[in-house]
């Protein structure tokens, strides 16, 4: 049951797989939303453009119907004359063409936004499939699509059958009344017949845009399976990801080794903690945390400090201090400065005894460590944290 239950669709689409069909050119559609768009914009364009189009319309009429004698009998000249009518029609209807055609592209993007790609148009063999393409003629989809379609038929000629009946006798009556008359009283019962109709499309709009978006993620659903095995695409297997974070920690380490030498002292707790800082007049704001480690970490980091003549200096509180409380790279707290001033002023006396001899510098004592950053200090900590990210380095 729960390998069955794991391959049916029941998961609704990641983002990952939404965005991957909007590039595909998977989205939404909405015919009806379009129609009915491109609807609105040729009734409001000729409810705007109505009068300049008829006396375009009229003018173009009463020039093609007057042909003179001599283009009459030249074939010639006629074909140009009717090129010459057509180019004036054109011209004067391109507003509204033009209109319909900016519709017509964005009415679209009303659901969907905006998408350019060529991948839809991309040759794809399966569409032509004989066996695929009788299947889809005689599927559900296209069972559902036949029945929207005689419905919509059904709703929008009811509307205009439903106008001309409602107004059958103003209909009657177009037969006997004067053309202007006739005339005005058709535009009223075109309007009235636009609007009817109009109204329905707003209502199959309305159901149909919905639908659209709910079928759409339909279609997209991921079984239980496809989300795990995105899911491990996306984060990478567990195993890669534990290598690589191997390698990060491996490539941190040879990085912080790299900066012991540079060092100017290196404080010990003497064997379980060794924190080496720098610091660099002028260019650092307060001596900064080089490396730092503990137990064989720390070993590690006195011996390549001993390599290197850089000074070693025991002081247990100082240095649990820094090391629970001072990042990697990051510059030590502001509570520890005058004991890390202290030491600093040691290593420089120490440097200049080394370099010029003189008296020896006495080894700093009793520096000021908060209680609260001594992390074995029973009275501010009961509970020590002796576990930081860089044992792991």
């Amino acid at each position: 049951m729960s390998e069955e239950s794991d391959l049916e669709k029941t998961e609704p689409a990641s983002p990952r797989k939404l965005e991957k069909s909007r590039e595909d050119g998977q989205l939404p559609r909405s015919p009806e939303l379009s129609t009915f768009a491109v609807l609105m914009a040729a009734g409001s364009g000729l409810w705007l453009m109505g009068d300049h189009l008829t006396g375009q319309l009229r003018a173009l009429m009463k020039e093609g119907m007057q042909v003179p004698r001599d283009i009459g009998f030249d074939a010639g000249l006629l074909t140009e004359r009717l090129f010459d009518l057509s180019s004036h029609a054109l011209i004067a209807f391109a507003p509204f063409l033009i209109l319909m055609v900016l519709v017509a592209v964005a009415a679209p993007m009303l659901l969907s936004g905006w998408l350019f790609t060529w991948k839809p148009l991309a040759p794809d063999f399966n569409r032509l499939n004989p066996v695929k393409g009788v299947g889809r003629m005689f599927s559900l989809n296209s069972l559902l699509e036949l029945s929207k379609a005689l419905l919509k038929a059904a709703l929008i000629g009811g509307a205009g059958a439903w106008t001309i009946w409602h107004h059958k006798e103003a209909v009657l009556s177009l037969i006997a009344a004067p053309l202007a008359v006739g005339a005005g009283h058709m535009g009223d019962l075109v309007v009235m017949s636009f609007l009817a109709i109009a109204g329905t499309m707003v209502l199959i709009a309305a159901v149909d845009v919905p639908f659209q978006i709910w079928d759409h993620l339909r279609k997209l659903k991921m079984t239980k399976e496809e989300v795990r095995r995105e899911a491990k695409e996306t984060e990478g297997d567990p195993q890669v990801k534990a290598r690589i974070r191997a390698r990060q920690r491996e490539m941190a380490r040879k990085r912080m080794m790299a900066e012991i030498p540079k060092a100017d002292v290196i404080v010990t707790n003497p064997t379980h903690y060794s924190v080496a800082l720098k610091y660099e007049d002028g260019k650092m704001r307060a001596p900064r945390v080089v490396a730092k480690g503990s137990h064989l970490l720390a070993l590690k980091i006195r011996e390549i400090a001993q390599q290197h003549q850089v000074p070693l200096l025991e002081a247990p509180p100082l240095a649990r201090a820094l090391y629970h409380h001072a990042e990697l790279g990051d510059e030590i707290p502001q509570t520890l400065y005058n004991a890390v001033a202290e030491v600093l002023a040691y290593i420089y006396q120490l440097r200049r005894y080394r370099e010029y001899g003189g008296k020896a510098p006495d080894l700093p004592n009793a520096l000021e460590v908060p209680e609260e950053l001594d992390p074995e200090n029973t009275t501010s900590n009961p509970m020590p944290d002796t576990f930081d990210k860089t044992d792991q380095l």
